[in-house]
């Protein structure tokens, strides 16, 4: 770690969550040097994605945080410290999560139903090797007593409905199965994170699955959304008339800014007097400022109509829905542009975190950093994620998103369902969710309790975690007292899409390096020339010809590599939702 003490940094980067990473991996693409330190042993911050055990020991540090009083020891600091600088702390405790509380109700609803059943796809529940192609951890055979308790029937039998058992162990047991991600977010194919993912070549890094359903909840019904035009005249939920004023509606939308005298008038109102000035009907409304346009009922009639043009213009470019999704979590892409750093030579220090900032006097910037083993590290620029400023430098200024994901997603064990809740809050996440659970899931109060015949026919409820996580994507840099040279990158947002953080981490990049291209493609391993004169000789046993003979098989291997790139990938979802 010495040399850190006299190498000069362009960049250092606190707690990268994902509009850091970006940073990180655009400074690092054009030559410049970047530190990463954070003092967690996981990399995306609040963007990251647990398996299930992983996520256990998450809620058991955030616990253990809220007990440990954390003493400063400033006399480290002073010691530092030259004449002609200043000293500006960090926050030693992450206060963007708060209000945590955890239900397991896998003890006493420990029945899932899958219904019509065959002989042949019980095998393939109770066998799960055969599906080895799809994940490297085999389902464990079931137990006697779960063999016991299914039926035997022949090939001609009909087929039959069968209760199949998961309980808290078997969570625990298959954990590794799940990726279970801290904020839940999709991605809009032709969204600002997609191109960046194509332009840079990162999008290499990772595989990605299309959206198969789009579904809405109206009137205690849930119903699916239609799409394209094949969709909204295939829709039972739409009369006639609807489909036609459905139909007109959105190709007005894809347009709109050839038509203004259309909606001149209603600019400074809300987008929903706008769709009722339209004539639409109140089903129509609602599809629209829900489901495709996705905003609230105070949003201004433009942001709703770009909105929705920006909800159909993503549509058809990898499905017949406007969204993407990483498998294996949206933890994987902080985790691809952490990669394209290190590629370009960026360093990542875990378990490491900086105390405070060494601020010049004269220039009101930042020249180092100290950090928690006392050293001084000088740098350019430093990259914070919001979490870690303190109150004192802050200056001040109801729909739900569910996201259910399977086990294709590779984000669950086979037989499961992973569902992501999301609301902007009035109170506490147990509070603001609870009932919408309660609404369309089983959930389990009392043990050996027989379940209604409605609420069997809902999903059954396993274990739920609840927290609040501080939306800062509103603040700018006016919003914090910080010298120049300090960038601070709000958390994860409120909005389905990432598009607000891959603009902040562009507009932060072209602040730091104004003359240089955001994020330039990588280059393929097969383009890429090595400096060097040649393999160099293992020891001096080695003669001339055995040298020359193994330069040779370098230069053929360099000329015909046996990998290719990977391309980004999206594979239509057909895995029916849990509501059937």
């Amino acid at each position: 770690w010495q040399w850190l003490l006299v190498t000069m940094l362009s960049v250092c980067v606190h707690f990268p969550g994902l509009t850091e990473s970006v940073i990180a991996a655009a400074c690092s693409r054009v030559g410049q040097s970047v530190l990463h330190l954070d003092r967690r042993n996981y990399y995306a911050g609040n963007w990251a994605s647990f398996t299930f055990n992983g996520l256990l020991s998450w809620i058991e540090e955030y616990k253990n945080q809220q007990k440990v009083q954390i003493t400063e020891s400033e006399q480290v600091w002073r010691s530092l410290i030259d004449e002609g600088e200043d000293v500006v702390p960090l926050s030693s405790v992450d206060s963007s999560i708060s209000n945590l509380e955890v239900f397991c109700y896998a003890r006493l609803a420990l029945i899932l139903l899958t219904t019509n059943t065959t002989q042949n796809e019980e095998h393939e529940v109770s066998e799960p090797e055969e599906e080895q192609h799809t994940s490297d951890i085999s389902e464990p055979s079931q137990s006697q007593e779960e063999k016991d308790s299914q039926p035997i029937s022949s090939p001609a039998d009909p087929p039959v409905e069968v209760e199949k058992k998961i309980t808290y162990q078997k969570l625990v047991k298959e954990g590794r199965r799940f990726n279970i991600d801290l904020v839940s977010k999709l991605m809009y194919s032709r969204g600002a994170l997609v191109d960046l993912l194509i332009k840079s070549n990162v999008s290499r890094y990772a595989e990605f699955k299309n959206i198969g359903h789009i579904l809405t909840c109206r009137n205690g019904k849930v119903e699916q959304v239609p799409c394209s035009r094949a969709d909204v005249f295939a829709s039972k939920q739409l009369t006639v008339v609807e489909k036609r004023m459905l139909m007109k509606f959105l190709t007005f939308c894809l347009d709109f800014e050839q038509h203004p005298e259309e909606y001149q008038d209603y600019t400074e109102k809300p987008f929903r007097e706008f769709l009722k000035n339209k004539k639409l009907t109140e089903n129509l409304q609602d599809f629209v400022l829900h489901s495709i346009a996705m905003v609230t009922q105070q949003t201004l009639t433009e942001e709703g109509l770009k909105a929705t043009q920006h909800f159909l213009r993503c549509l058809g470019r990898y499905g017949n829905t406007p969204f993407l999704f990483p498998l294996y979590g949206l933890g994987e892409i902080p985790q691809c542009f952490c990669r394209m750093c290190a590629v370009f030579g960026g360093i990542y220090c875990l378990r490491h975190s900086v105390q405070c900032l060494v601020v010049d006097k004269a220039s009101n910037k930042v020249k180092a950093v100290i950090d928690t083993r006392g050293q001084k590290i000088s740098c350019s620029h430093f990259v914070v994620e919001d979490s870690y400023i303190r109150d004192e430098q802050r200056q001040s200024t109801y729909s739900l998103l569910m996201v259910e994901l399977c086990s294709s997603s590779m984000t669950c064990m086979p037989g499961t369902y992973l569902v992501h809740l999301t609301c902007s809050s009035s109170g506490t996440a147990q509070e603001d969710l609870a009932p919408v659970v309660s609404e369309l899931f089983h959930v389990s109060t009392i043990p050996g309790e027989e379940p209604s015949e409605e609420e069997r026919s809902k999903p059954a409820v396993l274990w739920v975690m609840y927290f609040n996580m501080r939306d800062t994507s509103a603040l700018d840099s006016s919003s914090y007292s910080l010298p120049s040279n300090v960038h601070v990158c709000t958390g994860p947002d409120g909005s389905l899409g990432s598009d607000c953080s891959i603009k902040l981490a562009e507009s932060v990049f072209h602040h730091i390096l104004p003359d240089e291209e955001f994020c330039p493609p990588a280059p393929n391993p097969e383009d890429i020339i090595y400096d060097g004169d040649g393999p160099q000789a293992e020891g001096p046993g080695f003669d001339e010809s055995v040298n020359t003979e193994a330069e040779e098989e370098g230069a053929a291997h360099e000329k015909n590599p046996s990998t290719e790139p990977a391309e980004m990938d999206s594979v239509a979802d057909t895995t029916p939702s849990s509501e059937e």
